[in-house]
């Protein structure tokens, strides 16, 4: 059975209570006796199986290709800097 949080209308007392789906939406508040309404909250998401991030979807070459290319670059000789060997 789910947990359900509801607020009062009148008194703004919330609290939670585990009943059926079946329940009814509105019901008396137990502090004051007003009308309480069930609040509605988003979901919780749980993300399972392949596909939901970013090395799951990608080739194999693509990424080691890339890490292959950054450890094969050759050192500056001495006495250049980075942006004097790329002109």
């Amino acid at each position: 059975m789910p947990i359900y949080e509801y607020q009062c209308g009148q008194c703004q007392h919330q609290y939670e209570k585990r009943e059926g789906f079946d329940a009814p939406v509105e019901q008396a508040c137990p502090v004051c006796g007003e009308l309480a309404r069930r609040l509605l909250h988003a979901p919780g998401i749980v993300f399972k199986g392949p596909g939901f991030y970013v090395t799951d979807n990608r080739k194999n070459h693509e990424w080691e290709s890339a890490e292959k290319e950054a450890k094969e670059e050759k050192p500056l000789p001495e006495g250049t800097s980075e942006v004097s060997a790329k002109k």
